[in-house]
């Protein structure tokens, strides 16, 4: 049994995703029971080193509990390269630097993700090996807790160093499209994204984080049998370039762009994207050029200016409003930074002068009327276009930019997500918010 105490933190997580139909990030190759290469990309773990194999304990005989591993070399995921991961018995292992509860949401390598028990059943275990170049994780004779009489599943997958990942399946009773996902997520693919933190001014010390998925790989089901393989290579990305010449002339497909000021070439789509806009590299990268730029000119106060130009553009925002009211009713109110004499009604001039301006009057309310509207549909277009476009540069500008009361997705009991917890040694604490302790 374990005991779950929480730090006092606040989680918020939006998903914008993109499916890998277009294969930008990575290729990939299914094989079926009668193609000889899938035989080979099974890793027999019983022919390994005994002394590299382990059997995680802890895994092997608990339910929704995940693990850290630490790897011998450097794994590049979606350009990143990781040194350890989170392995977890739902068939799946988590690439993030957050650990948080709701670890099948995003930034996970799934061979195939759902609802495993490995304490149903003695013969099921969670096993590990390290071989310098390469990791792999198998998930053997295992049960799904809800169907415990469809049978035992075996399915594995390997991280090379190169990038290229491998998921093994020998024993799926039966088809992956009818595993149950009413409580746990069913997936098979890849997912990474980008973790941005905010500040609540409302409660001191604590910070939101929100995770946004840039992007996602889901594979064929269906093609997901005994004895068959999946193959997925790494395509090059912008964060391999390590020079502005090199970056910004790259041929793939992403467009390269170089920030001087953090020497980084970027998408701005990837786990750096809170430091690639807090230091004002996508106004920098509008300039397709490798030129010496003295960036503390440019930008000497980037948080200030950042909070300033965000206090501007409310002010612009208000000065507009007020003009349109001033446009509609031109006699009634005052601009600001100016004085103006109301005269007495009984002064027979200007009140002639009222009744000759009725017309234009009209005109104005006339005018109004048909900027509101094209205002109201210039919403409508643009909120279609972020929606079919959510990895757009708009479609983040106003999400990184939403007021805290705007609705978010928050993972309560209930979700769908389901509450994994890592396994930690006793009395050590994880900077992401749980804390284990065996009881």
């Amino acid at each position: 049994r374990w005991k779950l105490r929480f730090k006092k933190k606040v989680y918020i997580y939006i998903y914008i995703y993109m499916e890998d139909t277009d294969h930008n990030y990575y290729t990939s190759k299914t094989y079926g029971p009668t193609d000889p290469i899938s035989k080979d990309l099974w890793v027999n773990v019983d022919q390994m080193d005994k002394e590299k194999v382990k059997i995680h304990g802890i895994l092997s005989n608990t339910h929704r509990q995940a693990a850290r591993v630490n790897l011998s070399f450097d794994f590049p995921f979606y350009g990143h390269f990781l040194r350890d991961l989170t392995v977890a018995t739902g068939g799946f292992i988590y690439t993030g630097d957050v650990v948080h509860r709701m670890l099948t949401a995003t930034q996970y390598i799934a061979p195939l993700m759902a609802n495993f028990d490995p304490s149903v059943s003695r013969n099921s275990t969670v096993i590990y090996f390290d071989n310098g170049t390469a990791l792999v994780v198998q998930w053997d004779h295992v049960h799904l807790q809800d169907s415990y009489n469809l049978g035992s599943f075996t399915f594995q997958a390997t991280l090379h160093s190169d990038g290229r990942i491998v998921f093994a399946y020998k024993e799926i009773p039966i088809e992956v499209a009818q595993i149950s996902s009413v409580n746990h997520p069913v997936k098979v693919g890849l997912s990474d994204a980008f973790v941005v933190v905010h500040r609540i001014q409302q409660i001191p010390n604590v910070r939101r984080r929100t995770i946004y998925e840039y992007h996602r790989v889901e594979l064929t089901k269906t093609k997901i049998t005994n004895s068959t393989a999946v193959e997925m290579m790494p395509l090059p990305t912008c964060l391999q370039f390590t020079s502005c010449g090199s970056c910004i002339s790259s041929q793939i497909n992403f467009n390269c762009s170089w920030c001087h000021r953090l020497r980084r070439c970027s998408s701005g789509f990837d786990r750096h994207r809170q430091d690639w806009v807090d230091n004002s590299c996508p106004d920098e990268t509008k300039d397709k050029s490798c030129d010496i730029i003295n960036t503390t000119q440019l930008y000497p106060f980037t948080t200030t200016l950042v909070a300033k130009t965000t206090g501007r553009s409310r002010g612009e925002t208000t000065t507009a409003g007020a003009s349109l009211s001033t446009s509609l009713s031109p006699t009634s109110v005052p601009t600001e930074g100016k004085t103006t004499n109301v005269r007495p009604k009984a002064d027979n001039s200007n009140y002639s002068a009222e009744r000759k301006g009725t017309h234009p009057l009209h005109t104005g309310l006339i005018l109004g009327i048909l900027m509101v509207m094209l205002i109201m549909a210039a919403t409508v277009l643009v909120t279609v276009y972020i929606y079919h476009h959510p990895t757009s540069a708009a479609s983040l500008f106003f999400i990184e930019r939403r007021p805290s009361r705007w609705p978010a997705m928050k993972f309560r009991r209930g979700s769908g997500h389901p509450a994994y917890a890592e396994v930690e040694p006793v009395g050590q604490e994880k900077e992401g918010f749980i804390e284990s302790e065996q009881c």
